[in-house]
């Protein structure tokens, strides 16, 4: 069993998918249909292409050293080259600000999207979410998630690859793996794609991190086996096993028996357990 921080800082909500950051709007960006959930613009592109240098030059090297990072399992991409060379969804559990940048870290040269909380987008960093590949997820108009579905379904099959985190929800420095939404069930079927589960678990920092930088815990990134749909079962089952699969060995990755685990494989609304 991996180390589990067990940190009082964060206040964990009572739902598993539930948010507690600052939701603060800092600008008025509408996500409606006709808003450009991937910006293919030339404009854009050149950004993006700066900001990958920069990242690979700057940002990836200070969050290995800040976080720790070790990644493992790069092993299951060389291998299953030929599976996800035709595009892929990433998975993972959510559980610090820079996970994201720990993920392209460790798909590269993968330039991969994530599918993200709108707040995410709209405020004060939402401008660099979306360079990094950010798609905002919309509310609750019905045009508006057509569009988004095409895109993500339109971007996988051009051969992308997309993270999603099935949890719903970012909770730092959480031990247990909370309840995994349906969504990635239905995409991955869907679009017929692999899902690529990941996970990160945690490593005691040493008295001077923990002292000096308060760090709660380093991180380990550990990449799993490619997951596919299965094909014999009916599309609801399919979805429903993939799911439960994904759940499974995110768990085994992260170092926790999957019958051990606080949750449920599937969100029901699911609440916080106390352990």
């Amino acid at each position: 069993m991996s180390y589990d921080p067990k940190t009082d800082r964060y206040p964990y909500p009572e739902y598993t998918d539930q948010h507690y950051i600052d939701a603060v709007n800092y600008n008025r960006e509408l996500f409606d249909k006709d808003y450009p959930y991937v910006d293919n613009s030339k404009g854009f592109r050149f950004k993006q292409s700066l900001v990958h240098v920069l990242l690979n030059v700057i940002v990836f090297p200070v969050a290995r050293i800040r976080l720790g990072l070790r990644i493992k399992g790069k092993e299951n991409i060389k291998n299953n080259k030929e599976l996800l060379q035709n595009g892929a969804i990433t998975c993972s559990n959510h559980i610090h600000y820079w996970d994201y940048i720990s993920i392209m870290r460790a798909v590269r040269p993968e330039h991969p999207y994530v599918i993200s909380w709108a707040p995410n987008i709209t405020n004060k960093s939402g401008k660099l979410v979306r360079l990094v590949g950010g798609i905002p997820i919309p509310g609750t108009d019905t045009a508006a998630s057509v569009v988004f579905m095409k895109t993500v379904k339109g971007t996988l099959d051009n051969k992308g690859w997309i993270q999603i985190y099935a949890e719903g929800s970012m909770w730092e420095y959480y031990y247990p793996i909370r309840p995994f939404k349906m969504g990635i069930g239905y995409i991955a079927c869907l679009t017929d794609k692999p899902v690529l589960p990941m996970a990160f678990s945690y490593r005691k920092p040493n008295l001077i991190r923990r002292k000096i930088f308060r760090q709660i815990a380093l991180l380990t990134l550990t990449i799993g086996e490619p997951i596919v749909p299965d094909d014999s079962l009916p599309r609801k089952e399919r979805e429903t096993a993939l799911v439960r699969n994904c759940h499974d060995a995110v768990c085994h990755l992260a170092g926790i028996d999957p019958k051990e685990n606080k949750y449920p494989p599937i969100y029901d609304h699911s609440r916080k357990i106390d352990y």
